[in-house]
């Protein structure tokens, strides 16, 4: 029974890593793309990119990078991130989650601006 066991022990150890790895993607997914409703809805209302960007900090994270971008009269958000925590270096992917939505005003451009700051938010009048 103990040969068994310890057999059996690593292949047991390798798929709750792997359960907890995929839960941890997945739970870093959901938060970016509530990031980027988020943040889509607050630009549609008219808010700057200062508080677009403090949304985004606020419900995915510091070390996420956001874009905005604009196509006629829809805005959008992009939102990327990696996994945080102890299962994030066991994960090398890159997440990414977009929401589009329709600007309330009619004159209202947005840019994304150059840059490596991790929000690139920029916003021309």
């Amino acid at each position: 029974m103990t040969a068994e066991f310890a057999v059996a022990l690593p292949a047991v150890l390798l798929v709750l890593g792997l359960l907890l790895a995929g839960s941890a993607a997945g739970i870093t997914q959901l938060r970016l793309e509530e990031a980027a409703r988020s943040g889509a809805r607050a630009l549609a209302r008219g808010e700057d990119a200062a508080s677009v960007g403090g949304i985004v900090r606020r419900l995915a994270g510091d070390s996420v990078r956001a874009t905005v971008a604009a196509d006629g009269g829809w805005l959008s958000v992009t939102v990327s991130g990696t996994v945080s925590g102890s299962v994030g270096p066991l994960i090398p992917w890159t997440l990414t989650a977009r929401a589009w939505a329709r600007s309330e005003s009619s004159n209202a451009r947005v840019a994304s601006a150059p840059g490596t700051a991790p929000l690139a938010f920029g916003r021309a009048a």
